[in-house]
């Protein structure tokens, strides 16, 4: 289906090695004629890192949307009765909010945009970036897999050398696995490579 026209909530989590790469997306997305609503943890809404700092992050997301950011609770909660969303994003999605989606913590104003979503029986689309994947969260995936309007960006290992239990999604499949869920699809493969072993 195309997104063109379509209201895409998008949610970033902490995990702020994956910024570089998402933002790119996030401009597809835009490009390709979508509105998009950015939403942000309050660990993104503050936490500076080596990876940028917040007010950089924030920024960016301001120019490529051009919207204001949701970064609160009660900001995000209206999402559900207005039925704004098409289709919720959460990239990068990390362990934490993948653990509290599975279990139904609404305790950030992402998760809420997420829960109002759901609501309205409409497509979640998660990204994962988590160091514990295939650790205590692969229950927390399982789980998340197999609930009804939810929908994962193909993911794979991304340092099994030194991070056997990280997964991360490939952001670069973000669109397509929007386009698909709006369709009630699951794009395919959700496993992929993630990364190539030097030969």
């Amino acid at each position: 289906m195309n997104i063109q026209g379509k209201t895409i909530g998008f949610g970033l989590t902490g995990s702020h090695c994956t910024f570089a790469e998402v933002m790119p997306e996030i401009q597809r997305l835009v490009d390709a004629g979508a509105d998009v609503i950015p939403v942000i943890t309050h660990t993104v809404a503050s936490t500076d890192t080596r990876f940028g700092t917040s007010d950089d992050w924030q920024q960016q997301l301001k120019d490529i949307t051009g919207h204001h950011i949701i970064t609160s609770i009660p900001d995000a909660e209206p999402l559900g009765p207005t039925k704004k969303l098409d289709v919720m994003v959460i990239a990068p999605c990390t362990g934490t909010s993948l653990s509290k989606l599975a279990n139904a913590v609404t305790d950030s104003p992402v998760l809420m945009a997420t829960k109002a979503t759901l609501r309205n029986l409409r497509p979640v689309v998660l990204a994962v970036s988590t160091n514990d994947g295939l650790g205590l969260n692969a229950a927390n995936i399982a789980k998340l897999m197999a609930t009804k309007n939810i929908y994962l960006v193909p993911y794979g290992q991304d340092a099994p050398d030194k991070k056997p239990n990280s997964l991360v999604a490939r952001m670069e499949l973000i669109k397509e696995t929007c386009e698909a869920a709006l369709e009630g699809k699951q794009l395919q493969p959700v496993l992929v490579e993630k990364y190539r072993y030097m030969q």
